[in-house]
């Protein structure tokens, strides 16, 4: 591992905590669906979202509205559109970013110590629009989102997209996310440090190796800083890639 030289972050959730978002999301769902008569109750709407955590699904509302259709792809469609209608909506009611507390101060100090800010997010382009009406694009050096880059993640292009632009190698990045599946698996691939600040529906979630464990776990952003400064200060060794003897 090299000298850290850049930190790249997800924006749901490091950055926007989207739990005002996460939960009108949920009940649009089960609207549209009681709508049609179906009786998709609190309880069995919980068991599909976590299922859906747990098998790693990369865009978890459609995994959750394909499950809950029992894989009618039309009605599957319908219930998506809907649920894309309503966007202006539900964006207009949570104030577009719901910033999450410490993070503007946690992003002033990160740049003044000459560390290179970057975003690695499944995002539309909006949300570049909304991150800088509440303050804090100005402090990323490299400002595309999948909604501008046209990659997606998991695939860790997209990583490697937001290093190159940076100037670094993946090996000098540490990526922060709020999911194993989408942001701490494809940086580990890379061989960047992990940091999963568990927050939102997939603070629970589980690597299914070790080799999918994240270099550190936090829970709030004062533990985050900590971190990141530590691992700017001294790189742990690689976890979990050597073999079981």
């Amino acid at each position: 591992m090299g000298q850290i030289k850049a930190v790249l972050f997800d924006v749901g959730g490091p950055l926007d905590t989207e739990t005002l978002m996460d939960a009108a999301i949920d009940e649009q769902i089960k609207i549209s669906f009681r709508n049609r008569g179906f009786d998709v109750t609190d309880t069995k709407y919980a068991a599909v979202a976590q299922w859906a955590v747990d098998v790693y699904a990369p865009k978890t509302y459609q995994a959750i509205i394909w499950q809950l259709t029992d894989h009618d792809l039309n009605l599957s469609h319908e219930i998506e559109d809907e649920l894309y209608e309503t966007v202006p909506e539900r964006n207009a009611e949570r104030g577009n970013f719901e910033l999450r507390p410490g993070i503007t101060e946690l992003l002033e100090e990160l740049s003044s110590a000459g560390l290179k800010l970057g975003l690695a997010a499944n995002q539309p382009r909006e949300s570049l629009d909304n991150m800088e009406n509440v303050g804090i694009l100005k402090y990323f050096e490299y400002r595309e989102v999948s909604g501008t880059n046209r990659l997606r993640k998991p695939d860790p292009r997209l990583m490697l997209h937001s290093c190159a632009a940076l100037g670094v190698q993946p090996t000098e990045a540490i990526m922060i996310g709020d999911r194993l599946d989408n942001d701490i698996v494809p940086a580990r691939s890379l061989g960047m440090l992990t940091i999963r600040l568990r927050t939102g529906r997939h603070a629970k979630q589980q690597p299914r190796t070790w080799l999918e464990t994240p270099h550190a776990d936090v829970t709030t952003v004062d533990a985050l800083q900590k971190t990141i400064l530590k691992f700017v200060e001294s790189p742990p060794l690689a976890l979990g890639d050597e073999s079981p003897e």
